[in-house]
Protein backbone atom coordinates (compact mmCIF):
# COMPACT_ATOMS: atom_id res chain seq x y z
CA UNK A 1 0.00 0.00 0.00
CA UNK A 2 1.08 3.50 -0.81
CA UNK A 3 2.28 5.61 1.92
CA UNK A 4 1.31 9.71 2.41
CA UNK A 5 4.17 12.02 2.67
CA UNK A 6 3.42 14.85 5.11
CA UNK A 7 4.51 18.51 4.87
CA UNK A 8 4.17 21.91 6.05
CA UNK A 9 0.85 23.93 6.38
CA UNK A 10 -0.48 27.32 6.73
CA UNK A 11 -3.78 27.95 8.55
CA UNK A 12 -5.03 24.30 9.34
CA UNK A 13 -2.72 22.76 11.36
CA UNK A 14 -0.61 19.61 10.36
CA UNK A 15 -2.28 17.25 12.78
CA UNK A 16 -6.19 18.48 11.22
CA UNK A 17 -4.52 17.90 7.69
CA UNK A 18 -3.03 14.42 8.24
CA UNK A 19 -6.36 13.57 9.48
CA UNK A 20 -8.57 14.56 6.64
CA UNK A 21 -5.83 13.19 4.10
CA UNK A 22 -6.06 9.66 6.07
CA UNK A 23 -9.93 9.49 6.36
CA UNK A 24 -10.00 11.11 2.08
CA UNK A 25 -7.21 7.69 1.43
CA UNK A 26 -9.55 5.45 3.43
CA UNK A 27 -12.59 6.02 2.02
CA UNK A 28 -11.74 6.36 -1.77
CA UNK A 29 -9.36 3.38 -1.26
CA UNK A 30 -10.79 -0.04 -3.69
CA UNK A 31 -8.92 -3.31 -3.27
CA UNK A 32 -9.57 -6.18 -5.52
CA UNK A 33 -10.80 -8.44 -2.94
CA UNK A 34 -13.96 -5.88 -2.42
CA UNK A 35 -15.11 -5.96 -6.32
CA UNK A 36 -13.44 -6.33 -9.61
CA UNK A 37 -11.48 -3.29 -10.97
CA UNK A 38 -10.32 -2.87 -13.65
CA UNK A 39 -7.32 -1.09 -15.50
CA UNK A 40 -8.06 0.98 -18.83
CA UNK A 41 -7.43 -1.67 -21.23
CA UNK A 42 -9.41 -3.89 -18.61
CA UNK A 43 -6.69 -5.79 -17.12
CA UNK A 44 -7.32 -6.62 -13.16
CA UNK A 45 -5.93 -4.14 -10.80
CA UNK A 46 -5.09 -4.84 -7.43
CA UNK A 47 -6.80 -0.90 -6.11
CA UNK A 48 -7.41 2.24 -6.95
CA UNK A 49 -8.95 5.38 -5.51
CA UNK A 50 -11.98 6.29 -6.30
CA UNK A 51 -12.43 10.05 -5.21
CA UNK A 52 -15.96 10.17 -5.91
CA UNK A 53 -16.98 8.43 -2.86
CA UNK A 54 -15.64 11.05 0.07
CA UNK A 55 -15.76 14.05 -2.11
CA UNK A 56 -19.82 13.32 -2.42
CA UNK A 57 -19.90 12.90 1.31
CA UNK A 58 -21.27 15.64 3.37
CA UNK A 59 -18.53 15.92 5.54
CA UNK A 60 -15.62 15.75 3.91
CA UNK A 61 -17.11 17.87 0.88
CA UNK A 62 -16.75 20.83 3.11
CA UNK A 63 -13.51 20.28 5.09
CA UNK A 64 -12.03 19.57 1.54
CA UNK A 65 -13.16 22.70 0.27
CA UNK A 66 -11.83 24.50 3.18
CA UNK A 67 -8.14 23.11 2.28
CA UNK A 68 -8.39 23.67 -1.16
CA UNK A 69 -9.52 27.21 -0.88
CA UNK A 70 -6.47 28.01 1.60
CA UNK A 71 -3.98 26.85 -1.09
CA UNK A 72 -5.91 28.48 -4.13
CA UNK A 73 -5.75 31.47 -1.39
CA UNK A 74 -1.99 31.08 -0.49
CA UNK A 75 -1.67 31.51 -5.03
CA UNK A 76 -3.61 34.37 -5.13
CA UNK A 77 -6.11 32.54 -7.80
CA UNK A 78 -9.64 33.29 -7.67
CA UNK A 79 -10.90 31.04 -10.69
CA UNK A 80 -11.11 27.07 -10.68
CA UNK A 81 -12.17 24.70 -13.84
CA UNK A 82 -12.70 21.29 -13.67
CA UNK A 83 -11.97 18.43 -16.26
CA UNK A 84 -13.52 15.09 -15.82
CA UNK A 85 -16.50 13.35 -12.85
CA UNK A 86 -13.16 13.10 -10.58
CA UNK A 87 -13.01 16.85 -10.48
CA UNK A 88 -16.38 18.52 -10.61
CA UNK A 89 -16.94 17.86 -6.76
CA UNK A 90 -13.35 19.55 -6.22
CA UNK A 91 -14.57 22.69 -7.99
CA UNK A 92 -18.21 23.24 -6.43
CA UNK A 93 -16.69 22.22 -2.80
CA UNK A 94 -14.17 25.31 -3.21
CA UNK A 95 -16.80 27.24 -4.13
CA UNK A 96 -19.22 26.44 -0.67
CA UNK A 97 -16.48 27.92 0.72
CA UNK A 98 -17.99 31.43 1.89
CA UNK A 99 -15.83 34.16 2.76
CA UNK A 100 -15.77 36.91 0.60
CA UNK A 101 -13.35 35.22 -1.55
CA UNK A 102 -14.93 35.55 -4.54
CA UNK A 103 -14.14 32.10 -6.26
CA UNK A 104 -15.60 31.76 -9.50
CA UNK A 105 -15.42 27.98 -10.67
CA UNK A 106 -15.89 26.45 -14.38
CA UNK A 107 -16.77 22.57 -15.55
CA UNK A 108 -14.51 21.57 -19.04
CA UNK A 109 -16.07 19.80 -21.83
CA UNK A 110 -14.49 17.11 -23.82
CA UNK A 111 -15.91 19.11 -26.37
CA UNK A 112 -17.94 21.96 -27.18
CA UNK A 113 -21.17 21.22 -27.15
CA UNK A 114 -22.96 21.47 -30.30
CA UNK A 115 -26.49 23.25 -29.07
CA UNK A 116 -27.20 25.80 -26.38
CA UNK A 117 -24.65 27.98 -25.85
CA UNK A 118 -22.27 25.81 -27.44
CA UNK A 119 -19.97 26.05 -24.95
CA UNK A 120 -16.38 24.17 -24.54
CA UNK A 121 -15.59 25.92 -20.86
CA UNK A 122 -19.24 26.00 -18.65
CA UNK A 123 -19.41 28.18 -16.13
CA UNK A 124 -18.95 32.09 -15.03
CA UNK A 125 -15.59 32.17 -15.64
CA UNK A 126 -13.35 34.93 -17.62
CA UNK A 127 -11.30 34.12 -19.74
CA UNK A 128 -9.27 37.51 -19.17
CA UNK A 129 -8.07 36.17 -15.67
CA UNK A 130 -5.67 33.00 -15.15
CA UNK A 131 -6.93 30.08 -14.05
CA UNK A 132 -6.51 27.28 -11.76
CA UNK A 133 -6.99 23.99 -12.82
CA UNK A 134 -8.31 21.40 -10.24
CA UNK A 135 -8.29 17.27 -9.98
CA UNK A 136 -8.69 14.41 -7.89
CA UNK A 137 -5.15 12.49 -8.75
CA UNK A 138 -2.41 13.14 -11.22
CA UNK A 139 -0.59 10.25 -12.45
CA UNK A 140 0.22 9.92 -15.95
CA UNK A 141 -0.59 13.56 -16.55
CA UNK A 142 -2.48 12.78 -19.58
CA UNK A 143 -5.88 14.03 -18.02
CA UNK A 144 -4.20 17.37 -17.31
CA UNK A 145 -2.40 17.47 -20.43
CA UNK A 146 -5.59 17.14 -22.36
CA UNK A 147 -7.75 19.76 -20.20
CA UNK A 148 -4.79 22.23 -20.74
CA UNK A 149 -4.84 22.24 -24.80
CA UNK A 150 -8.61 22.57 -24.86
CA UNK A 151 -8.43 25.60 -22.00
CA UNK A 152 -5.46 27.41 -23.74
CA UNK A 153 -7.60 26.72 -27.03
CA UNK A 154 -10.34 28.59 -25.68
CA UNK A 155 -8.19 31.57 -25.23
CA UNK A 156 -7.43 30.46 -21.27
CA UNK A 157 -4.13 31.08 -19.28
CA UNK A 158 -3.86 28.41 -17.30
CA UNK A 159 -1.31 28.93 -14.14
CA UNK A 160 -0.89 25.32 -11.95
CA UNK A 161 -2.81 22.57 -11.01
CA UNK A 162 -4.38 21.72 -7.62
CA UNK A 163 -4.59 17.80 -6.58
CA UNK A 164 -5.93 15.68 -4.54
CA UNK A 165 -3.40 13.07 -4.25
CA UNK A 166 -0.45 12.87 -6.50
CA UNK A 167 1.02 9.39 -7.49
CA UNK A 168 4.77 10.39 -7.47
CA UNK A 169 6.05 7.25 -9.04
CA UNK A 170 4.82 8.29 -12.05
CA UNK A 171 4.84 10.91 -14.83
CA UNK A 172 2.79 13.41 -14.28
CA UNK A 173 3.89 16.01 -12.24
CA UNK A 174 6.86 16.40 -14.28
CA UNK A 175 4.96 16.37 -17.58
CA UNK A 176 2.42 18.98 -16.14
CA UNK A 177 5.39 21.41 -15.08
CA UNK A 178 7.07 21.14 -18.24
CA UNK A 179 4.40 22.99 -19.85
CA UNK A 180 5.25 25.90 -17.60
CA UNK A 181 2.31 25.29 -14.89
CA UNK A 182 3.06 24.77 -10.66
CA UNK A 183 1.52 21.50 -9.51
CA UNK A 184 0.07 21.25 -5.78
CA UNK A 185 -1.07 18.84 -4.49
CA UNK A 186 -2.69 17.60 -0.83
CA UNK A 187 -1.34 14.40 -0.57
CA UNK A 188 1.67 12.30 -2.16
CA UNK A 189 1.70 9.26 -2.11
CA UNK A 190 4.38 6.83 -2.33
CA UNK A 191 4.49 3.15 -4.24
CA UNK A 192 6.57 2.16 -1.31
CA UNK A 193 6.58 2.84 2.28
CA UNK A 194 9.83 4.82 3.67
CA UNK A 195 10.08 7.29 0.36
CA UNK A 196 9.98 10.79 0.95
CA UNK A 197 8.95 13.84 -1.12
CA UNK A 198 9.61 17.87 -0.86
CA UNK A 199 6.56 18.53 -2.02
CA UNK A 200 3.93 20.55 0.70
CA UNK A 201 1.59 17.67 1.03
CA UNK A 202 0.37 15.27 3.93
Amino acid sequence: MPSMDRGTFSSSSRAELIEIGRRLYERALVRREDELITDPRGQPIGWLLDTRMPMLDGELFTEVGVVLADRLRERRAHQIVGYGFGAHPLVCSVLSVDDGDGFKGGLVREERKEHGRRRLVEGPIDADEPVVMVDDIINSGRSASDALTLLRGAGFTVEGLLTLFNFTWSSGQSRVEAEGLWVDSLLDLNLQEGTSSSSDSV
